[in-house]
């Protein structure tokens, strides 16, 4: 079982983006179990959601606690929470940041991680920094676990296919486009 836990602030699609992915993911012919978790609902509190995707049925729907992959959506929302608690040895990451890779605080939990600088490229597409689903691509590139045209379908199929369908699939295109992904060699403690 593969699980990911989505982070980023009340408004910005965290809960929506786990959904499209369950849905891609479904469509790629894997089982999959998007978990919403529902805390302050207030715009910009700290929001967190959850995926699991097996190739086989999924009978657990509880919180993540050690995911393998964590997808983070605000740049901002690592000041405030801890994101990589229980991220488990080798995880991936992927960050929504203008930082580069040495510029990030990363723990040694930390094996591959995906930089894609959502942000401004939401503001070029949307006007706004709603960055889910430009992460959603950026997932895509750097994990594999899911093809990018299973996730166009999804998209295809989810509330946007009447309002905004065109500007989220530049977005996904995008975000799978422009991450950066890197490979992290840690050497053993002698």
């Amino acid at each position: 079982m593969y699980e990911i836990r989505l982070h980023g602030r009340g408004g910005q699609g965290a809960v929506m983006a786990s959904g499209i992915l369950a849905t891609g993911l479904v469509a790629a012919g894997k089982f999959a179990v998007a978990i919403p978790s529902f805390g302050f609902e207030r715009r910009g509190a700290p929001v967190v959601a959850y995926l699991r995707t097996d190739d086989k049925e999924i009978r657990r729907m509880t919180n993540i606690t050690e995911p393998d992959c964590l997808i983070c959506i605000d740049p901002t929302v690592v000041n405030s929470v801890n994101i990589f608690a229980g991220l488990k040895p080798g995880g991936t990451l992927v960050q929504t940041s203008a930082k580069s890779l040495p510029e990030l605080n990363l723990p040694e939990t930390v094996g591959t991680v995906g930089i894609c600088n959502a942000v401004k490229i939401a503001m070029e597409i949307f006007r706004r920094p709603i960055t889910n689903t430009l992460m959603l691509g950026a997932f895509a590139r750097t994990t594999g676990v899911v093809d990018l045209e299973f996730l166009k379908q999804a998209l295809r199929d989810s509330e946007f296919r009447d309002a905004g369908l065109e500007q989220n699939l530049t977005a996904l295109q995008r975000g799978y486009d422009e991450t950066v992904v890197h490979r992290i060699e840690r050497r053993a403690a002698a």
